[in-house]
């Protein structure tokens, strides 16, 4: 674990998802209705569900990245009407310049900020150290492992102090030994920086090693099903291994209850009409 890090700047967004419905024109389909949900200062919340339930679609509307058919998005209590350094997306793939070095993609955003290029160099060494990258700075991109590029990429997205980082599975085609030690890095650098996670995955180990709370997800169209609490004890070892196995199989019920479906195939069909009084509960 390094040494020292960066100082927190405060702390992390409030973020407020209030009637959120989003329409797509071309095809006439319903990607998102009714969405309700808070996100606290400095929490981790997770958005699971299955592929095309409108996860990704619901993370750039919070971002500013889409704008939604209908409802709104505040980030302590500021409408979002398009994209801030004060909020940050990492997406699937790192998205690196590769023809430049690690330095200088660390280093973009600070510079299209008109930061001092002192400033840049010793804010960059900071965050090479955070993700442990020492001595790294001079390496072109093209020359890393994909899980060093996600960790490039996070340096660059904590360079400008974000106080929310959206999470776009942005691990999913990792192996999974470095999928678990990014999880468990992220997690506490966003603990130690004050940062505000919203984490998008289809895989509840992620949720549980990641968020304080799932917010299960079921699809055509896309809503909030139920709200479950991941908790306990992150910090004693001897507890973790319990801890998740516990939480794993809370959150794979839940689901299964919301959505009707397990991993292998249907359940019992779950009523719309249920769905919705579930979600209304959250708002």
């Amino acid at each position: 674990m390094p040494a020292t890090r960066p100082k927190k700047r405060r702390p992390g967004a409030h973020i407020a998802v209030a009637g959120v419905n989003h329409h797509y024109r071309r095809s006439g389909s319903d990607v998102l209705s009714d969405v309700n949900f808070e996100v606290q200062p400095c929490e981790a919340v997770a958005l699971v569900g299955r592929s095309g339930c409108g996860k990704s679609t619901l993370l750039h509307i919070i971002s500013g990245l889409t704008l939604p058919s209908a409802g709104e998005v505040r980030i302590d209590g500021a409408l979002v009407t398009g994209p801030s350094p004060q909020w940050i997306v990492m997406f699937q793939q790192p998205h690196l310049y590769p023809w430049m070095t690690v330095e200088q993609n660390v280093g973009l955003g600070l510079k299209f900020a008109g930061r001092p290029r002192a400033e840049i160099s010793e804010r960059v060494r900071e965050l090479l150290h955070l993700v442990e990258l020492d001595g790294y700075s001079r390496r072109n991109v093209q020359e890393l492992s994909g899980g060093q590029q996600q960790r490039i990429a996070l340096a660059r997205s904590l360079a400008v102090y974000p106080e929310v980082l959206l999470l776009d599975e942005p691990f999913s085609a990792l192996d999974g030994v470095t999928r678990r030690a990014l999880q468990r890095d992220v997690r506490r650098i966003a603990v130690d920086m004050g940062i505000t996670l919203v984490i998008v995955t289809h895989d509840i180990p992620e949720a549980v090693a990641m968020a304080d709370r799932a917010l299960i997800m079921t699809s055509d169209p896309g809503r909030i099903a139920d709200i479950v609490p991941i908790e306990g004890d992150r910090t004693d070892r001897e507890k973790r291994g319990a801890f998740a196995q516990a939480s794993q199989k809370a959150l794979q019920t839940a689901f299964e209850r919301a959505t009707g479906r397990t991993a292998d195939g249907p359940l019992a069909q779950t009523s719309s009409g249920n769905l919705k009084v579930i979600a209304a509960g959250h708002r």
